[in-house]
């Protein structure tokens, strides 16, 4: 097993515990916001749950496949992060389409929300652009 195939398990676990956030009792606050700084939709939990599902296929499929996941992944969510961070609303849940930008803000709440997509994707786009070269 290597590495990048270990990896896009390990997105597989992380991605399906994004989806389960809003149904687990307590992460989620009276207003709705999963640890009080983001909130997720159905829209959302199936972006992450179709996400999951392609890591775990990559996954068991080949090394290849696994580096592929995590180059497009990477790329995609890192971007959707960065997105985030400067306009307020992300580009994979159509929000920057459908909502007015809310403007640049260097505010904690506004880096929180958007930090798991920074990490995630950035940590998926480097695993699949430096890990395991043959």
């Amino acid at each position: 097993m290597t590495n990048l195939r270990l990896i896009a398990f390990g997105y597989f676990v992380a991605l399906l515990g994004a989806a389960s956030l809003n149904y687990i009792p307590g992460l989620t606050d009276e207003n709705g916001l999963a640890f009080g700084i983001f909130a997720l939709d159905l829209f959302d939990d199936a972006l992450h749950v179709a996400s999951a599902l392609w890591a775990l296929v990559a996954g068991l499929l080949s090394t290849r496949a696994s580096r592929i996941f995590l180059v497009l992944f990477g790329a995609l969510y890192l971007g959707d992060g960065f997105f985030g961070f400067f306009t307020g609303f992300g580009y994979l849940d159509f929000g920057i389409f459908t909502n007015e930008a809310a403007g640049l803000s260097f505010m904690l709440v506004r880096f929180l929300a958007n930090l798991p997509h920074l990490a995630l994707g950035g940590f998926a786009l480097w695993a699949g652009l430096r890990l395991d070269r043959a």
